[in-house]
């Protein structure tokens, strides 16, 4: 018996149609004669152990491997010759060296029936959102069988509610979010899941105009901040911020929970000194001429989390195939989104209203790390903001050390058991693994925030060892 597409024969020519060597297809050789094999052959290996395989699964199999090779080799006097040269065995190891075939071919198998294909996705306006919401007009849904519906929506309540009332299918969150909810935090306890990271960096906390002279924290009693939500890493990077300065959150500035649309309005009318949100807004500040950048968020800890993609447990365990093909494409958008060389495209494909709904020029600013500060400055800084999809277990150990310490969370908190709960990162290494891509081999590791360094297998301690705490 032989295959029907042998790439890896130096003899026979890979034509990419039946294996008989009449002039029909595989497909047509199957009708007529029940087989794609000719008998008589020898048997021939694969880049992958296809012995587990019925006859359709291998004809598929093979038909991958083959139009790979062919690909790489479309001259067939070439192929042949290189086949002939290094050996079978040689090429097949080089090949498989370079392009993941167990892995395609698996990823291929995976793809079962959806359980649901048309689904309403919601989000906020803004950068963080990127690679979810890219994800459209690039079609990485379309590909993966998908229908998707964004919903642009306000503020982060809102999003919230409208996961647990199943109106959205999942969402773009705040990173801190699916913990507060597991937790029942603000809302009634719900087990959530985050299979995936948005985005790193891209956060800053601005300041109105007036503020130019007034640029140490330690002088910014009495003060009014906006926050996008409590349960961000923006409150928790603001209040380590000013911590660190010897600036009580709770006592000495106002903390307004904001939606981030508003904050430009509400520093343009000085209703608030200032405010921390992600992108565009800080942005949009300089833009429109009311604030100045005092300081991005990755100056405080560089390639922070920011927000996630997120679902209700109960909807991944609903609808597991559906869930996997929504995490191959906002994986897939995501890691796209990261490459510097796409930038600019990705900045055009969402700048419009149904999308982030900003001027090309801010979002640019943003995504390609060169924009004006407010004080008279351009900045490069490539590491702006970032696209990482991998969701580290100890990022969610240390926002819930942040809830422990500012009195959000008042019981005993088990922060590894929690941190796997929802922070599904052995899940993510094995689906970025299908698509090729490589994860870490660790679930956690140590941070660096303001200088201190954060062990996230000492949670307590941590909490205990700041000097302005609730906890």
């Amino acid at each position: 018996m032989t295959r029907a597409y042998d790439p890896f024969d130096a003899d026979r020519p890979l034509a990419m149609r039946c294996a008989c060597g009449r002039p029909h297809s595989v497909n047509d050789h199957v009708q007529a004669f029940g087989s794609a094999y000719v008998a008589g052959a020898e048997p021939s290996s694969s880049l992958v152990n296809n012995g587990s395989m019925d006859a359709e699964a291998q004809r598929a199999s093979d038909f991958m491997e083959a139009a790979l090779v062919k690909a790489l080799f479309p001259q067939e006097p070439v192929r042949r010759a290189f086949i002939k040269a290094v050996g079978r065995r040689t090429a097949m190891a080089a090949i498989a060296s370079m392009f993941p075939m167990g892995a395609m071919q698996a990823m291929a198998q995976d793809k079962k029936p959806l359980e649901k294909t048309d689904l309403n996705i919601g989000f906020l306006p803004i950068t963080c959102a990127t690679p979810l919401v890219a994800a459209d007009p690039l079609g990485f849904y379309a590909k993966e069988g998908l229908k998707v519906t964004l919903k642009r929506t306000a503020g982060w309540a809102v999003v919230r509610d409208k996961v647990l009332a199943g109106e959205f299918d999942a969402a773009h969150m705040l990173s801190p979010m699916p913990l507060a909810i597991t937790m029942g935090l603000g809302a009634d306890a719900t087990p959530m899941v985050m299979p995936a990271i948005e985005n790193i960096n891209g956060n800053a906390i601005t300041l109105h105009v007036k503020h130019k002279e007034n640029r140490d924290p330690k002088n910014w009693k009495g003060m009014k901040f906006a926050i996008p939500f409590d349960y961000s890493m923006h409150n928790f990077l603001l209040r380590y911020y000013l911590a660190e300065n010897g600036i009580d959150p709770d006592t000495d500035v106002q903390l307004r929970v904001m939606a981030p649309p508003d904050m430009v309005a509400n520093l343009r009318a000085e209703n608030i000194d200032g405010f921390i949100v992600a992108e565009p807004f800080n942005q949009r500040a300089v833009f429109d001429g009311v604030g100045f950048i005092h300081k991005l968020t990755s100056e405080i800890w560089d390639n922070h989390p920011c927000c996630a993609f997120a679902a209700t447990r109960s909807f991944v365990e609903t609808n597991p195939n559906t869930f996997a093909a929504l995490f191959r494409a906002i994986v897939t958008s995501t890691l796209h989104c990261s490459e510097m060389d796409n930038r600019k495209a990705v900045a055009a494909a969402i700048t419009g209203p149904n999308y982030l709904n900003q001027p090309l020029t801010v979002l640019e600013q943003v995504l390609l790390g060169r924009f004006a500060d407010g004080l008279g400055k351009v900045r490069n800084d490539p590491n702006r903001i970032d696209f990482d999809p991998f969701p580290w277990q100890s990022m969610a150990v240390w926002m819930l050390t942040q809830m422990k310490r500012w009195g959000y969370v008042k019981q005993d908190i088990n922060y590894a058991q929690l941190a796997e709960q929802v922070f599904l990162a052995t899940d993510a290494r094995k689906r970025m693994a299908e698509l090729g891509f490589t994860a870490p081999k660790s679930n956690s590791k140590t941070h660096v925030i303001m200088g201190k360094t954060f062990d996230p297998s000492k949670p307590e301690a941590y909490v205990k060892s700041f000097a302005i705490s609730k906890a």
